[in-house]
């Protein structure tokens, strides 16, 4: 695969951005990694998850309200993937390695891989957002077409309709084909994948079938096949598509931009700052409720700009770029809450699924 490369012009407003959040942190004298309201916040997040399986396998409480405590577990996983791993993948949960690696293998516990998310997220999604042939994260062809530079079939014009199904399906779909078909052909997206040590290798076989212990075969044994698999498919249908939400919101929507690089120099256009800008949204950033549960994705564009930056600080960063963007004349796609987001990525998959 060609190699995409930036305009790597420096401009005025690439420069006072750096600036201004370098001011942001040193005038205040904080550190840019979490918090203790972040430490409080995750030991919420994986109490709650523990104490929901406790008592789904071992008090085992009416039908109806088992049902119910699957569906908020899934919700509950997904909770933890925006905070802790994903601070902890980016490396910036703690300014000690180690607790950003543990942070990062939360999602090891959760059925995936944090080596293969590192790669295909904070290395090919943050350098290539929404780039057809290079982001993986907007590859679900060929059930979704997210891009008008995607094959489009007839089913597409539906898609706007069966999308919440496709979803569901996003977090098993992850766990047993994305991360075993990256495993064994070394790619993601004809992306080379470093060769894995030995100890890396195990991790991800390890993992993979404590995963399975954990979920499916100890609940088996203490509940009974059939109901372990009926809680287990609630809690992974519910959080796959919290999952892929809040991602769609971010970048699959009416007023993000799907931008190819030249076809002779694989040169982008604008630099990697402005094509961040234009394929990337904010939604609902006057949410606290939001913002808590989601890990400050909801701020996608100060992620993308600052990905080892905490998530806790994204509320104060938004307000700062707004002012800059304000004085350069800088356009925010910004959506004023969760509702107007997801409206907009609707219509944006009607469209785009009729669109030849």
């Amino acid at each position: 695969m060609s190699k995409i490369s930036f305009n790597n012009k420096q401009t005025d407003f690439t420069i006072a951005l750096k600036k201004s959040v370098e001011d942001y942190f040193s005038s205040r004298n904080i550190k840019t990694t979490g918090n203790w309201k972040l430490y409080v916040k995750t030991a919420i997040v994986i109490a709650t998850a523990v104490t929901t399986y406790w008592l789904l396998l071992f008090i085992q409480p009416a039908a109806w309200i088992s049902l119910l405590l699957c569906a908020i577990f899934g919700i509950n996983l997904a909770i933890i993937g925006f905070n802790a791993m994903h601070d902890g993948a980016h490396g910036s949960y703690s300014q000690k390695h180690w607790v950003n690696e543990i942070m990062a293998y939360t999602l090891n516990m959760m059925g995936g891989s944090s080596l293969m998310w590192k790669v295909k997220h904070n290395i090919i999604h943050h350098t290539y957002t929404n780039i057809e042939g290079q982001d993986d994260d907007i590859d679900i062809k060929p059930f979704i077409r997210t891009n008008e530079n995607q094959k489009k079939y007839w089913f597409h014009k539906y898609q706007h309709i069966y999308f919440p199904i496709l979803y569901s399906l996003t977090l098993l779909w992850w766990i047993f084909q994305r991360d075993f078909s990256k495993y064994f052909t070394g790619k993601i997206s004809g992306f080379k994948i470093k060769k894995l040590t030995l100890v890396e290798h195990l991790i991800f076989w390890v993992t993979k079938l404590v995963y399975v212990f954990v979920y499916l075969l100890l609940p088996m044994y203490m509940v009974g096949i059939g109901p372990a698999i009926l809680g287990y498919l609630i809690a992974s249908l519910v959080c796959g598509v919290v999952l892929a939400v809040v991602f769609q919101l971010a970048h699959v929507v009416e007023d993000a931009d799907f931008p190819m690089p030249d076809a002779t120099t694989n040169i982008m256009e604008e630099t990697w700052v402005i094509h961040q800008f234009s394929t990337t949204a904010d939604f609902a950033t006057r949410s606290r409720i939001i913002s808590w549960l989601t890990g400050g994705l909801n701020f996608q564009l100060e992620h993308h700009l600052f990905p080892k930056i905490s998530h806790i600080h994204y509320p104060a960063l938004h307000k700062v770029i707004q002012d800059l963007c304000k004085k350069y004349n800088v356009p925010i796609i910004e959506y004023p809450n969760l509702q107007r987001a997801l409206k907009s990525h609707i219509s944006y998959l009607r469209t785009v699924g009729a669109m030849a």
